[in-house]
């Protein structure tokens, strides 16, 4: 079988709900990099054999296969075809395992995978709260009712869930939000980002012009009081908004081949994809998947928690990789070492690539060779994927 190389890889700067990406329909958003891709690789554009671009709300801006507006809006020829996955918060991770594997079976030699959520302009639970026909309209059927009585699947019980199940506190929540503000903070101002980030210009209210390139979620001013002070979600819980992730625009991808691709392009790569997990685990709990998934390709791939150089562990809530670095026993500091998702945003569909897009740069930064990112999912899943840099 062929291996999966990553050829190109980048983001959007983040943007916060109403801010300064509102402005960008999300198949604009998404065409950026598409180009971008396409641009950093040398390919051609009619290279390109596939797109597989991971969107949750896939409604109103972002209906009718995401992945092929986007292509229209993009440089790429019409002849690129493109299509739409929807595995929630681990979407765009998904394209990447999807496009991967097509490589990978040589029944293609060159995919982009990708993803991008404005979630301005399509808010978060809009799938949900479309007007029932008929007296229709929910997604839990009567057979997983049967099975979950009286249930209402939520992130948010989730990740209270998690807190409680694994002896966090309230405090250790708020030290970790904390330090990926410090980590975010840090990574800007030393430049960290500049390679992975696609600049974008913006138009302001009064109709002048500016670039993005900043990831607007990140709290500059940010304290460990003023975390603390914040209001609890749920009386009597643990989480906060500020040990959260933030509601973010955004868009991202990469470019992965087999060694055809890779000729045909003539380029080096920047990593190979080492191994590729997916598991589901309770639906309740939800957020808890990945601390399973990660056991569980580490003993696949026959490799340690020590033998991973960097980790991504997505920062849904603070409680996810908190937890997830109790259980695994990682050391925190390979653990998003340029800040998570609670100070740069988690723009849904397009998180999974924006996390291996800077886990990527920062292996590349610190010289270092594997990295291991996973993140939760709704309904209980949760996607890992080990690269190579190289």
């Amino acid at each position: 079988m062929a291996e999966a190389y990553i050829v190109a890889a980048a983001r959007t700067a983040g943007g916060r709900k109403g801010g300064r990406l509102a402005g960008w329909h999300p198949a604009d958003l998404a065409a950026s990099v598409l180009n971008s891709l396409v641009e950093r690789s040398g390919a051609a554009p009619d290279q390109i054999e596939d797109v597989i671009m991971g969107c949750v709300m896939q409604v109103g801006e972002q209906s009718n296969n995401m992945a092929r507006n986007a292509i229209l809006a993009s440089k790429l020829p019409e002849s690129v075809p493109g299509t739409s996955v929807d595995r929630q918060c681990g979407s765009s991770q998904q394209a990447l395992h999807f496009a991967a594997q097509a490589v990978m079976s040589g029944t293609m030699d060159i995919v982009i995978a990708a993803g991008v959520e404005s979630m301005t302009r399509v808010p978060m639970g809009l799938s949900s709260q479309l007007p029932a026909k008929n007296g229709f309209g929910t997604s839990k059927s009567p057979g997983i009712e049967k099975k979950y009585p009286n249930i209402v699947f939520s992130q948010f019980t989730g990740a209270e869930m998690m807190a409680e199940k694994y002896g966090l506190s309230k405090d250790d929540l708020d030290r970790f939000s904390f330090e990926s503000h410090q980590r975010a903070i840090a990574a800007t101002q030393a430049g960290s980002f500049k390679d992975e980030i696609i600049p974008l210009q913006i138009t302001r209210a009064d109709g002048s012009t500016d670039t993005h390139h900043i990831d607007e979620g990140i709290r500059f001013d940010a304290t460990l009081e003023g975390i603390r002070g914040v209001k609890l979600i749920a009386e009597n819980g643990k989480l906060t908004a500020a040990s959260s992730s933030q509601i973010c625009d955004g868009a991202s991808g990469v470019m992965v081949v087999n060694e055809r691709g890779l000729k045909s392009l003539g380029v080096k790569p920047l990593a190979r994809v080492h191994h590729m997990t997916m598991m589901g685990g309770d639906p309740v709990i939800m957020l808890d998947a990945p601390l399973h998934a990660t056991e569980r390709a580490l003993k696949k791939a026959g490799m340690s928690i020590d033998d991973i150089d960097l980790f991504e562990v997505n920062e849904a809530f603070a409680s996810v990789p908190t937890a997830w670095l109790k259980t695994t026993g990682a050391d925190p500091a390979r653990l998003n070492v340029n800040g998570g998702a609670i100070a740069l945003g988690h723009p849904l569909g397009g998180s999974g690539t924006k996390l291996m897009t800077t886990l990527i740069n920062a292996l590349k930064q610190r010289n270092k060779r594997y990295g291991l990112q996973t993140m939760c999912e709704g309904g209980g899943m949760a996607n890992v994927t080990i690269v190579e840099r190289l």
